[in-house]
C-alpha cells in the first residue's frame, strides 16, 4: 500500500469522457491498496477562456479578481471528477486550494507555498476517500484566492507529495515519459526509465517541456520521486530521482535539449574599464530582460566585445535599449541575429567522463556547422549555431553520443 499523488493536466480533463478515463485510472490505484491525491488543472482551454472573459470586462483587470475568476477552471473539474468517483462508487471529496489549507504568498498570479495544511486530507484518507485537489492555487494570509503561476498545478502536486510524505508524484502529461530529444526532430529519440532532478532541471530550462522548472525544483528540494505518464495509453513513464539511484551504468549523456526562442546580440568595442560589463547588461536586467548565455571578448585596441543572448520575444526591445547604452558607454556598434538555435547536451555521466566537449564540437565540425557561442556547466554544454542547422546538429549529436541505440 502506497500513497501516490497525481496531477492531470488540462488535456487529460479535456472532457467529461476524459474525465471518466482518468476516474477509471484512479479506481484501479485505490482497488491495489493504494491511497490517492489528485490533483487537476482546468479543463483544456478553459483558463484562458477565462482571461479572456476578463479582459473583456476590464482591459487591465485587477489581480486580486484575475486570481478569483481563473481558480474557477480548476472548481469546475475537481467537481466534476469527485461525481465520477462517487458515480463508480467510490468515495471521493474535492477542495479547492483554500480549503486544503494551501497558504500562499499574497503576490497575485505568481503566489509560491508557504505551508500546506494536511489535517483534512490525512483524515480523508484514513476514511478511504481519494482527496481530489484544485491545482494552480491557494489562499493567502487574509484568505484571499491566489495562483500560484505558470506550472502551478505541478507545483501543488509536488508540494502535496512533499507534505504528506507521498511514495511517488505522478505527472500525467500527453507524453509517455522524458525522450533522449523531442521525437519530432529525431524519429529515434527514446524514452528515458531514469533520469535525475539535475538532468530535468537542465531539460525544462533548455526547452523541454514536459514539466516545469519549478515544480522539478521543489521535488528535488523535498526528495519526492516524480513519474512523467501518459493520460492515454499504459506504460512505465520516466522517473526523475535522486542521482544515487539513477546513475548505475548512466550514460554519458542523458538527452539534447533545444531552444528556437533565442537571439543573440553584440556590443562592440566597448572600452575596456572597471564596470563596462554592468554599464551594458544593467540597463537590459532593469528592463526586465533575461539574459541567458554571455561571452565577452577582449580586444587589443583596450577594447571588449560583449555578446549574450535573449529570448527572441525580447530581440528588438533589447536592440533598441543596447543602442542608447552603446552610445553612452562609447561603444562602437550594436549588431544582432535572431535566427539563430540553443543546443545542450545534458548528463551527470559528464563528470566521470572526459572528452564529451570535444567530441561534440567534432560531430558539429563534421556536418559543417559553425559553434557562435559556447557554455557549459558541471552536466551541461550549450552551444549557439544558426537555426537553419538545428534539427541536423540534433540528429548528429544523438547518434553521436549513442542515444539512437539507448536502451534506458
Amino acid at each position: 500500500m502506497a500513497l501516490i499523488v497525481q496531477k492531470y493536466g488540462g488535456t487529460s480533463v479535456g472532457t467529461v469522457e476524459r474525465i471518466k478515463n482518468v476516474a477509471k485510472r484512479v479506481e484501479r490505484f485505490r482497488d491495489q491498496g493504494d491511497d490517492v491525491i489528485v490533483v487537476v488543472s482546468a479543463m483544456s482551454g478553459e483558463t484562458n477562456r477565462l482571461i479572456g472573459l476578463a479582459h473583456e470586462a476590464n482591459e487591465n483587470p485587477p489581480a486580486r479578481e484575475l486570481d478569483v475568476l481563473v481558480t474557477t477552471g480548476e472548481q469546475v473539474t475537481i467537481a466534476l471528477l469527485s461525481m465520477v468517483l462517487q458515480a463508480d462508487g467510490y468515495d471521493a471529496r474535492s477542495y479547492t486550494g483554500g480549503q486544503v489549507k494551501i497558504l500562499t504568498d499574497s503576490a497575485h498570479g505568481k503566489a509560491r507555498i508557504q505551508d500546506i495544511d494536511d489535517h483534512n486530507i490525512r483524515h480523508d484518507l484514513s476514511k478511504g476517500r481519494v482527496v481530489i485537489v484544485a491545482g494552480f492555487q491557494g489562499v493567502d494570509e487574509n484568505n484571499n484566492i491566489t495562483t500560484l503561476g505558470r506550472g502551478g498545478s505541478d507545483t501543488t502536486a509536488v508540494a502535496l507529495a512533499a507534505a504528506l510524505k507521498a511514495d511517488e508524484c505522478q505527472i500525467y502529461t500527453d507524453v509517455d515519459g522524458v525522450y533522449t530529444t523531442d521525437p519530432r526532430v529525431v524519429d529515434k529519440a527514446t524514452r528515458l526509465e531514469k533520469i535525475t532532478f539535475e538532468e530535468m532541471l537542465e531539460m525544462a530550462s533548455l526547452g523541454s517541456k514536459v514539466l516545469q522548472i519549478r515544480s522539478v525544483e521543489f521535488a528535488g528540494k523535498y526528495n519526492v520521486p516524480l513519474r512523467v505518464l501518459s493520460s492515454f495509453a499504459e506504460g512505465p513513464g520516466t522517473l526523475i530521482t535522486v542521482e544515487e539511484e539513477a546513475t548505475m551504468e548512466q550514460p554519458v549523456i542523458s538527452g539534447i535539449a533545444f531552444n528556437r526562442d533565442e537571439a543573440k546580440l553584440t556590443v562592440r568595442g566597448v572600452p575596456d574599464i572597471p564596470g563596462a560589463a554592468y554599464k551594458i547588461l544593467g540597463p537590459v536586467g532593469d528592463a526586465n530582460i533575461e539574459v541567458d548565455m554571455i561571452v565577452q571578448n577582449v580586444g587589443e585596441d583596450n577594447s571588449t566585445d560583449f555578446t549574450f543572448t535573449v529570448h527572441r520575444n525580447e530581440f528588438n526591445k533589447a536592440q533598441e535599449l543596447l543602442s542608447e547604452v552603446a552610445e553612452k558607454v562609447g561603444a562602437k556598434e550594436v549588431t544582432g541575429d535572431d535566427s539563430i538555435a540553443k543546443i545542450s547536451i545534458v548528463g551527470v555521466g559528464m563528470r566521470s567522463h572526459a572528452g564529451v566537449a570535444s567530441q561534440m564540437f567534432r560531430t558539429l565540425a563534421d556536418e559543417s556547422i559553425n559553434i557562435q557561442m559556447i557554455s557549459t556547466s558541471e552536466i551541461k554544454i550549450s552551444v549557439v549555431v544558426e537555426e537553419k542547422y538545428l534539427e541536423l546538429a540534433v540528429r548528429a549529436l544523438h547518434k553521436a553520443f549513442d542515444l539512437d541505440n539507448s536502451e534506458n
